[in-house]
């Protein structure tokens, strides 16, 4: 469906190129995202949450790694109660870790994606603004339009990646 409405867009431009200029481009909006200076603060932000969840959850790792090695070495001399509640523990502290890492994985995932449609729809205002200013007829995301096939020069991503840098650092101090 998407790609028919893509065609039909297309075919109407192409139709209409003879009754005024049509200036058609594409931005690759993943290369905008993660090159702008914005996305490459957040990849920074987001690398080092997860490096400070990572080293709580090794953490409750190792300590079930430091259980099982007490469970195996005290099994033969442990009464049976006294290894059940360690074998207890270890279940308990097994399902803590799990737990942990899935609320982390959650919460990274929330934090990323609060990140990125913010500085995308960012991107997004900086690409319309280009486009009043150098009078496209029509911009499209270079993946999710079904785009096949454009000429580089029709490729506006340095373009916008700059002027979106040089606006955010504009803000930077008001906003940002």
């Amino acid at each position: 469906m998407k790609k028919l409405l893509i065609t039909a867009i297309t075919m109407f431009f192409a139709v209409s190129a003879h009754a005024a200029d049509v200036k058609i481009g594409y931005v690759d909006m993943n290369r905008a995202l993660n090159e702008s200076d914005r996305g490459i603060k957040a990849v920074g932000v987001l690398e080092g949450i997860v490096q400070a969840k990572q080293s709580v959850i090794a953490e409750k790792e190792n300590k079930i790694k430091e259980l099982d090695m007490e469970i195996a070495k005290q099994s033969s001399v442990l009464n049976p109660q006294a290894l059940k509640d360690k074998k207890n523990e270890r279940e308990k502290l097994t399902k803590e870790y799990q737990r942990m890492v899935q609320d982390s994985q959650d919460e990274v995932k929330k934090k990323q994606d609060e990140f990125m449609n913010d500085i995308i729809n960012d991107i997004r205002v900086t690409v319309s603004d280009i486009a009043r200013e150098r009078g496209y007829t029509a911009i499209f995301e270079k993946f999710s339009a079904g785009l096949v096939y454009f000429s580089e020069k029709e490729d506006l991503t340095d373009l916008v990646i700059k002027q979106f840098n040089t606006v955010t650092k504009k803000e930077a101090p008001a906003s940002k």
